[in-house]
């Protein structure tokens, strides 16, 4: 399958782009700053693969949950590119891929793997969810939910946790085998791999109903919270 996928749901961004046998990758700056370069990557990797973009079979976007500025960038990019070149539509939770991102690096050929994917949701808190491998499929084992580092607690002892918070939140998380751990963000390759899967099962949708996934409705802090914040990291914060 021609697929081209694309993150902008973190502070890096991440553009991907397949013909079926080759891929072509492209990592910038992400989240706010992926308003002005995020076409632009997209342009010159179809040049680099010698691909008009209605030759594609879809357009593969995170669709979150991430940075708000971030995922409302990715699906207005999504809707407009398929609307022009009358492509379907794959919202990708960036959750699962950072799941994918972390069994690629770790054990491309493994029968069964769980991973916990943990990313910064910023204003002190982590978006967590659990995922499974088993004989080349994905299955999701909870909803997305938001914890404080210090809440999060692994559910099993063999867990594998994947994700952006390890640096983040250093001496908040709990003590966690480093084998364990893998530092991963949701990558536009992760998304290649599982698209023909999710399109096969018939999860692409029309480029109007591509939509953002949000988990938190709210996206700021009044100046009290903030402080309180601020207080509540200074306790935290070793003497």
């Amino acid at each position: 399958m021609k697929l081209l996928a694309f993150d902008t749901s973190t502070d890096t961004l991440s553009v991907a782009l397949s013909d079926g046998d080759r891929v072509w990758q492209h990592t910038g700056p992400g989240a706010a700053q992926a308003s002005r370069t995020l076409i632009p990557s997209i342009l010159d990797l179809l040049a680099q693969a010698g691909l008009k973009l209605a030759e594609l079979d879809a357009l593969v976007f995170g669709r979150g949950p991430g940075s708000f500025t971030g995922l409302r960038t990715a699906c207005s990019v999504a809707q407009g590119l398929a609307l022009g070149a009358k492509l379907p539509v794959l919202p990708l939770d960036t959750l699962l891929a950072v799941a994918e991102e972390a069994r690629f690096l770790r054990q491309p050929d493994a029968d069964a793997l769980q991973f916990t994917a943990l990313l910064d949701a910023r204003m002190d808190e982590m978006y967590v969810q659990r995922f499974a491998w088993a004989h080349g499929t994905w299955a999701t084992l909870d909803t997305c939910t938001l914890r404080r580092p210090e809440d999060f607690v692994p559910p099993t002892s063999d867990t594998l946790l994947a994700g952006n918070v390890f640096t983040a939140y250093a001496g908040r998380l709990p003590a966690w085998p480093a084998a364990q751990c893998f530092d991963v963000l949701p990558t536009a390759s992760a998304m290649l791999r599982l698209a023909p899967a999710l399109l096969a099962a018939g999860h692409a949708v029309d480029a109007a109903a591509a939509l953002p996934l949000y988990v938190r409705d709210k996206v700021a802090l009044t100046a009290e919270e903030r402080a309180r914040v601020k207080a509540q990291a200074a306790l935290d914060s070793p003497s």
